[in-house]
Protein backbone atom coordinates (compact mmCIF):
# COMPACT_ATOMS: atom_id res chain seq x y z
CA UNK A 1 0.00 0.00 0.00
CA UNK A 2 1.60 3.48 -0.82
CA UNK A 3 1.08 5.98 1.66
CA UNK A 4 -1.02 9.29 1.24
CA UNK A 5 -0.25 12.82 2.16
CA UNK A 6 -3.63 14.08 4.17
CA UNK A 7 -4.29 17.29 3.43
CA UNK A 8 -1.60 20.58 3.10
CA UNK A 9 0.07 18.56 6.36
CA UNK A 10 3.61 16.06 6.14
CA UNK A 11 1.49 13.21 7.57
CA UNK A 12 1.39 10.25 5.41
CA UNK A 13 -0.71 7.64 6.09
CA UNK A 14 -1.20 3.85 4.39
CA UNK A 15 -4.57 4.34 2.83
CA UNK A 16 -5.64 1.46 5.54
CA UNK A 17 -6.28 2.82 9.37
CA UNK A 18 -6.88 0.97 12.56
CA UNK A 19 -9.47 2.10 14.42
CA UNK A 20 -9.36 0.70 18.17
CA UNK A 21 -12.74 1.92 20.12
CA UNK A 22 -13.53 -1.44 21.01
CA UNK A 23 -9.92 -1.91 22.87
CA UNK A 24 -11.43 -2.18 26.44
CA UNK A 25 -15.08 -2.92 26.14
CA UNK A 26 -15.48 -6.11 23.20
CA UNK A 27 -11.51 -6.75 22.98
CA UNK A 28 -9.44 -7.27 26.16
CA UNK A 29 -5.94 -6.31 26.56
CA UNK A 30 -3.94 -8.79 25.30
CA UNK A 31 -5.86 -9.06 22.19
CA UNK A 32 -6.16 -5.78 21.63
CA UNK A 33 -2.30 -5.81 21.59
CA UNK A 34 -2.26 -8.65 18.99
CA UNK A 35 -4.35 -6.83 16.84
CA UNK A 36 -1.88 -3.81 16.72
CA UNK A 37 0.80 -6.90 16.26
CA UNK A 38 -0.47 -7.61 13.26
CA UNK A 39 -1.56 -4.42 12.29
CA UNK A 40 1.83 -3.70 11.94
CA UNK A 41 3.29 -6.33 10.35
CA UNK A 42 0.65 -5.97 7.64
CA UNK A 43 2.30 -2.90 7.06
CA UNK A 44 -0.82 -0.55 8.78
CA UNK A 45 0.84 2.81 9.70
CA UNK A 46 -1.79 4.71 10.95
CA UNK A 47 -4.07 4.18 14.31
CA UNK A 48 -6.65 6.29 15.48
CA UNK A 49 -8.32 6.82 18.56
CA UNK A 50 -10.30 8.83 21.07
CA UNK A 51 -10.07 10.46 24.66
CA UNK A 52 -14.02 8.90 24.77
CA UNK A 53 -13.31 5.25 24.07
CA UNK A 54 -14.00 2.25 24.64
CA UNK A 55 -17.14 2.18 22.75
CA UNK A 56 -20.37 2.19 24.07
CA UNK A 57 -19.14 4.86 25.93
CA UNK A 58 -19.09 4.35 30.24
CA UNK A 59 -17.47 5.88 32.84
CA UNK A 60 -15.37 2.43 33.88
CA UNK A 61 -13.99 1.94 30.05
CA UNK A 62 -13.35 6.29 29.55
CA UNK A 63 -9.30 6.02 28.39
CA UNK A 64 -9.51 2.39 28.42
CA UNK A 65 -8.14 2.44 25.01
CA UNK A 66 -5.70 4.96 25.05
CA UNK A 67 -4.01 2.82 27.90
CA UNK A 68 -4.04 -0.20 26.15
CA UNK A 69 -2.43 1.48 22.99
CA UNK A 70 0.22 3.18 25.75
CA UNK A 71 1.27 -0.13 27.35
CA UNK A 72 0.99 -1.60 23.92
CA UNK A 73 3.74 1.48 23.01
CA UNK A 74 5.17 0.45 26.47
CA UNK A 75 6.45 -3.13 25.51
CA UNK A 76 7.89 -2.30 22.12
CA UNK A 77 9.37 0.93 22.21
CA UNK A 78 10.42 1.12 18.64
CA UNK A 79 6.58 0.87 17.21
CA UNK A 80 5.53 4.85 17.83
CA UNK A 81 7.81 6.44 16.00
CA UNK A 82 6.55 3.41 12.93
CA UNK A 83 3.12 5.03 13.08
CA UNK A 84 0.67 8.07 12.64
CA UNK A 85 -0.97 8.05 15.68
CA UNK A 86 -4.47 10.22 15.67
CA UNK A 87 -6.35 10.51 18.63
CA UNK A 88 -9.44 13.07 19.74
CA UNK A 89 -10.79 15.62 22.10
CA UNK A 90 -14.30 15.05 22.89
CA UNK A 91 -17.39 17.83 22.19
CA UNK A 92 -19.83 18.92 24.42
CA UNK A 93 -21.07 16.17 26.52
CA UNK A 94 -23.48 13.48 24.84
CA UNK A 95 -24.60 12.06 28.21
CA UNK A 96 -21.28 11.90 29.10
CA UNK A 97 -20.36 13.65 32.10
CA UNK A 98 -17.30 11.55 33.25
CA UNK A 99 -15.23 13.04 30.09
CA UNK A 100 -15.44 16.16 31.99
CA UNK A 101 -17.29 18.91 34.16
CA UNK A 102 -19.28 21.32 32.46
CA UNK A 103 -21.10 20.99 29.23
CA UNK A 104 -18.93 22.55 26.92
CA UNK A 105 -15.73 22.40 25.08
CA UNK A 106 -13.48 25.33 26.19
CA UNK A 107 -10.05 26.28 24.99
CA UNK A 108 -8.97 25.25 28.57
CA UNK A 109 -10.90 21.82 28.23
CA UNK A 110 -9.10 21.07 24.98
CA UNK A 111 -5.45 21.38 26.19
CA UNK A 112 -6.45 19.53 29.76
CA UNK A 113 -8.28 16.91 27.46
CA UNK A 114 -4.90 16.29 25.00
CA UNK A 115 -2.19 16.56 27.95
CA UNK A 116 -4.47 13.48 29.57
CA UNK A 117 -4.48 11.85 25.78
CA UNK A 118 -0.37 11.98 25.53
CA UNK A 119 -0.40 10.37 29.81
CA UNK A 120 -2.57 7.40 28.71
CA UNK A 121 -1.21 7.08 25.41
CA UNK A 122 2.87 7.34 26.95
CA UNK A 123 3.81 9.44 24.18
CA UNK A 124 5.30 13.05 23.87
CA UNK A 125 3.02 13.79 20.84
CA UNK A 126 -0.03 13.31 19.04
CA UNK A 127 0.30 13.12 15.64
CA UNK A 128 -3.38 13.85 14.49
CA UNK A 129 -5.02 15.82 17.01
CA UNK A 130 -8.78 15.87 16.44
CA UNK A 131 -11.88 17.57 17.52
CA UNK A 132 -14.82 14.51 17.98
CA UNK A 133 -17.52 16.24 17.23
CA UNK A 134 -18.47 19.89 17.02
CA UNK A 135 -18.47 22.20 19.68
CA UNK A 136 -21.63 23.81 18.03
CA UNK A 137 -24.96 22.14 17.60
CA UNK A 138 -25.03 20.30 14.20
CA UNK A 139 -27.18 17.51 13.11
CA UNK A 140 -24.46 13.97 13.80
CA UNK A 141 -25.36 10.76 14.84
CA UNK A 142 -28.42 10.55 13.67
CA UNK A 143 -30.35 13.45 13.84
CA UNK A 144 -30.63 15.10 10.25
CA UNK A 145 -31.81 18.27 10.02
CA UNK A 146 -30.32 21.07 11.60
CA UNK A 147 -32.17 23.19 14.09
CA UNK A 148 -30.90 27.20 15.75
CA UNK A 149 -33.36 27.05 17.97
CA UNK A 150 -30.80 24.10 19.75
CA UNK A 151 -27.63 26.08 19.28
CA UNK A 152 -25.43 26.43 22.34
CA UNK A 153 -22.05 27.01 21.56
CA UNK A 154 -20.00 28.72 23.67
CA UNK A 155 -16.55 28.92 22.41
CA UNK A 156 -16.17 30.03 18.79
CA UNK A 157 -14.17 27.88 16.20
CA UNK A 158 -11.06 31.69 15.98
CA UNK A 159 -10.84 30.11 20.71
CA UNK A 160 -10.64 26.55 19.44
CA UNK A 161 -8.31 27.20 16.60
CA UNK A 162 -5.72 29.13 19.37
CA UNK A 163 -6.09 26.44 21.80
CA UNK A 164 -4.92 23.65 19.28
CA UNK A 165 -2.28 26.16 18.21
CA UNK A 166 -0.88 26.60 21.15
CA UNK A 167 -0.90 22.16 21.53
CA UNK A 168 1.01 22.81 18.31
CA UNK A 169 3.56 25.17 19.37
CA UNK A 170 4.49 22.86 22.04
CA UNK A 171 5.47 20.52 20.17
CA UNK A 172 2.19 18.00 21.93
CA UNK A 173 0.35 17.99 18.40
CA UNK A 174 1.84 17.59 15.14
CA UNK A 175 -1.51 18.01 13.18
CA UNK A 176 -4.96 19.11 13.67
CA UNK A 177 -8.54 17.65 11.94
CA UNK A 178 -11.93 17.48 12.66
CA UNK A 179 -14.84 14.81 12.92
CA UNK A 180 -18.48 14.59 12.41
CA UNK A 181 -18.53 17.94 11.37
CA UNK A 182 -20.65 19.54 8.36
CA UNK A 183 -19.19 21.86 4.81
CA UNK A 184 -19.63 25.02 6.95
CA UNK A 185 -17.60 23.49 9.72
CA UNK A 186 -14.79 22.48 7.19
CA UNK A 187 -14.93 25.09 5.63
CA UNK A 188 -14.82 28.05 8.88
CA UNK A 189 -12.02 25.95 10.28
CA UNK A 190 -10.06 26.29 6.70
CA UNK A 191 -10.85 30.20 6.31
CA UNK A 192 -9.62 31.55 9.90
CA UNK A 193 -6.63 29.72 10.12
CA UNK A 194 -5.64 30.98 6.80
CA UNK A 195 -6.50 34.65 8.14
CA UNK A 196 -5.05 34.56 11.40
CA UNK A 197 -2.26 32.16 10.70
CA UNK A 198 -3.08 29.47 12.93
CA UNK A 199 -3.17 25.80 11.95
CA UNK A 200 -4.95 24.42 9.07
CA UNK A 201 -6.82 21.20 9.53
CA UNK A 202 -5.97 18.40 7.36
CA UNK A 203 -8.56 15.82 7.83
CA UNK A 204 -12.34 15.18 8.83
CA UNK A 205 -13.37 11.99 10.55
CA UNK A 206 -16.94 11.42 9.24
CA UNK A 207 -19.00 8.20 8.63
CA UNK A 208 -18.88 6.76 4.98
CA UNK A 209 -20.19 3.36 3.82
CA UNK A 210 -22.77 2.10 1.55
CA UNK A 211 -25.25 2.85 3.88
CA UNK A 212 -24.66 6.25 4.75
CA UNK A 213 -22.91 8.58 1.66
CA UNK A 214 -24.38 11.92 3.89
CA UNK A 215 -20.58 12.69 2.51
CA UNK A 216 -21.41 12.76 -1.34
CA UNK A 217 -24.18 15.95 -0.52
CA UNK A 218 -21.17 18.47 -0.87
CA UNK A 219 -19.24 18.01 1.71
CA UNK A 220 -17.26 16.44 -0.92
CA UNK A 221 -16.45 19.07 -2.79
CA UNK A 222 -15.88 21.48 0.19
CA UNK A 223 -13.12 19.27 1.49
CA UNK A 224 -11.56 18.16 -2.73
CA UNK A 225 -11.89 22.59 -3.00
CA UNK A 226 -9.83 22.78 0.43
CA UNK A 227 -7.53 19.97 0.43
CA UNK A 228 -8.68 18.32 3.51
CA UNK A 229 -8.47 14.69 3.31
CA UNK A 230 -11.61 12.03 4.39
CA UNK A 231 -10.90 9.70 6.83
CA UNK A 232 -13.68 7.39 6.41
CA UNK A 233 -15.56 5.78 9.47
CA UNK A 234 -17.94 2.89 10.12
CA UNK A 235 -17.41 1.65 6.48
CA UNK A 236 -19.00 -1.72 7.04
CA UNK A 237 -21.82 -0.09 8.66
CA UNK A 238 -21.07 -1.70 12.24
CA UNK A 239 -21.30 -4.64 10.56
CA UNK A 240 -24.55 -4.35 9.43
CA UNK A 241 -22.60 -4.30 5.37
CA UNK A 242 -20.58 -7.96 6.39
CA UNK A 243 -23.62 -9.69 5.94
CA UNK A 244 -23.83 -11.72 9.52
CA UNK A 245 -27.26 -10.19 10.11
CA UNK A 246 -28.94 -10.72 7.00
CA UNK A 247 -31.07 -13.86 8.31
CA UNK A 248 -31.13 -13.35 12.17
CA UNK A 249 -31.46 -9.45 12.37
CA UNK A 250 -30.07 -7.35 14.75
CA UNK A 251 -31.43 -8.85 17.86
CA UNK A 252 -32.88 -12.67 19.12
CA UNK A 253 -31.65 -15.71 19.45
CA UNK A 254 -30.11 -15.98 16.02
CA UNK A 255 -27.78 -13.16 16.42
CA UNK A 256 -24.03 -13.69 16.29
CA UNK A 257 -22.25 -14.18 19.67
CA UNK A 258 -20.26 -11.03 20.32
CA UNK A 259 -21.64 -8.39 17.54
CA UNK A 260 -21.68 -4.73 18.69
CA UNK A 261 -25.19 -4.59 17.18
CA UNK A 262 -26.40 -7.60 18.84
CA UNK A 263 -24.57 -6.99 22.12
CA UNK A 264 -25.59 -3.84 23.23
CA UNK A 265 -28.65 -1.70 23.51
CA UNK A 266 -27.77 1.19 23.06
CA UNK A 267 -26.22 0.70 19.85
CA UNK A 268 -29.45 -0.51 18.29
CA UNK A 269 -30.90 2.41 19.40
CA UNK A 270 -28.73 4.40 17.30
CA UNK A 271 -28.90 4.97 13.50
CA UNK A 272 -27.34 1.80 12.71
CA UNK A 273 -30.49 -0.31 14.74
CA UNK A 274 -33.05 1.47 12.48
CA UNK A 275 -34.99 -1.05 10.47
CA UNK A 276 -34.62 0.75 7.13
CA UNK A 277 -30.80 0.56 7.89
CA UNK A 278 -30.73 -3.40 8.24
CA UNK A 279 -33.12 -3.17 4.61
CA UNK A 280 -31.01 -1.26 2.78
CA UNK A 281 -27.55 -3.73 4.01
CA UNK A 282 -29.31 -6.60 2.56
CA UNK A 283 -29.70 -5.08 -0.57
CA UNK A 284 -25.77 -4.39 -0.92
CA UNK A 285 -24.80 -7.99 0.36
CA UNK A 286 -26.88 -9.50 -1.90
CA UNK A 287 -25.68 -7.33 -4.73
CA UNK A 288 -22.07 -8.20 -3.59
CA UNK A 289 -23.05 -12.27 -4.11
CA UNK A 290 -24.38 -11.80 -7.64
CA UNK A 291 -20.99 -9.99 -8.05
CA UNK A 292 -18.80 -13.18 -6.65
CA UNK A 293 -17.81 -10.96 -3.76
CA UNK A 294 -18.50 -10.66 -0.08
CA UNK A 295 -20.45 -8.15 1.55
CA UNK A 296 -17.47 -7.08 3.24
CA UNK A 297 -14.98 -6.85 0.13
CA UNK A 298 -17.98 -5.09 -1.44
CA UNK A 299 -18.10 -2.96 1.27
CA UNK A 300 -14.54 -2.00 2.04
CA UNK A 301 -13.70 -1.66 -2.30
CA UNK A 302 -16.31 0.95 -2.38
CA UNK A 303 -14.01 2.99 0.32
CA UNK A 304 -10.57 1.55 -0.66
CA UNK A 305 -11.19 2.60 -4.66
CA UNK A 306 -12.99 6.04 -3.56
CA UNK A 307 -11.43 9.36 -5.29
CA UNK A 308 -13.16 10.86 -1.54
CA UNK A 309 -11.40 8.48 0.56
CA UNK A 310 -7.91 9.28 2.11
CA UNK A 311 -7.70 6.42 4.62
CA UNK A 312 -10.54 3.83 5.50
CA UNK A 313 -10.74 3.55 9.39
CA UNK A 314 -11.54 -0.07 9.66
CA UNK A 315 -12.50 -1.75 13.24
CA UNK A 316 -12.25 -5.43 14.40
CA UNK A 317 -12.61 -7.25 17.21
CA UNK A 318 -10.32 -10.51 16.22
CA UNK A 319 -7.32 -11.14 13.97
CA UNK A 320 -9.64 -13.21 11.81
CA UNK A 321 -11.80 -10.05 10.75
CA UNK A 322 -8.40 -7.85 10.45
CA UNK A 323 -7.11 -10.06 7.96
CA UNK A 324 -10.59 -10.36 6.01
CA UNK A 325 -10.47 -6.46 5.81
CA UNK A 326 -6.66 -5.97 5.35
CA UNK A 327 -7.16 -9.00 2.80
CA UNK A 328 -10.36 -7.12 0.94
CA UNK A 329 -7.74 -4.34 -0.44
CA UNK A 330 -7.10 -5.01 -4.10
CA UNK A 331 -10.29 -5.59 -4.90
CA UNK A 332 -11.97 -3.91 -7.93
CA UNK A 333 -15.37 -2.87 -8.54
CA UNK A 334 -16.69 -2.97 -12.22
CA UNK A 335 -18.65 0.25 -13.56
CA UNK A 336 -21.77 -1.41 -13.99
CA UNK A 337 -21.31 -2.65 -10.14
CA UNK A 338 -20.84 0.99 -9.22
CA UNK A 339 -24.03 1.95 -11.02
CA UNK A 340 -25.85 -0.50 -9.53
CA UNK A 341 -24.53 0.51 -5.63
CA UNK A 342 -25.98 4.15 -7.35
CA UNK A 343 -29.28 2.66 -8.00
CA UNK A 344 -29.76 0.95 -4.65
CA UNK A 345 -28.92 4.44 -3.46
CA UNK A 346 -31.57 6.50 -5.34
CA UNK A 347 -33.91 4.20 -3.84
CA UNK A 348 -32.32 3.89 -0.38
CA UNK A 349 -31.02 7.15 0.18
CA UNK A 350 -28.85 7.52 3.24
CA UNK A 351 -30.85 5.23 6.02
CA UNK A 352 -28.22 5.23 8.47
CA UNK A 353 -27.36 9.09 8.63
Amino acid sequence: MKTIQLGQSDLHVTPICLGTMTFGEQVGEADSHAILDRSLERGVNFIDTAEMYAVPARAPTFGATETIIGNWFAKHPGARHKLVLASKVAGPSRGMPWIREGKGMTAADIVASCEGSLRRLQTDVIDLYQIHWPERHVPAFGTKYYDPAKETAQTPIHEQLQALAGLVKAGKVRHIGLSNETPYGVHEFVRLAEQHGLPRVATVQNPYCLINRSYDNALDETCHRLNVSLLAYSPLGFGLLTGKYDASGIEGPGTPQGARIASYESVRKQRWGRPEALAAARRYNQLAREHGLTPTQLALAFCYNNWRVASTIIGVTSLAQLDEDLNAWGTTLSPELLAAIDQIRWQVGDPAI
